[in-house]
């Protein structure tokens, strides 16, 4: 089958996108907790972790599914 179809992204490619995905999916559920309404304060909506360490969280599964699209395939002979 030399024939083959040549895709833009091998199985490393995909499996780097996923991992990314995860990771950015992982930020967002870091985020999430409880909500401060119209009769109680809520003051976990200010602590670190939903604050800095989420989105630095996403920020970097951003980053991995970036350089996940940008990596080039080894070519195969």
């Amino acid at each position: 089958m030399e024939d083959r179809q040549k895709f833009a992204f091998d199985k490393v490619n995909f499996i780097l996108l996923a991992i990314g995905m995860a990771v950015v999916i992982l930020g967002f559920v870091l985020m999430t907790g409880p909500a401060t309404t119209e009769t109680a304060f809520e003051p976990d909506i200010f602590s670190v972790r939903r604050i800095k360490v989420a989105p630095v969280i996403c920020f970097l599964g951003f980053i991995s599914m970036i350089y996940a699209i940008m990596r080039k395939p080894k070519s195969q002979k």
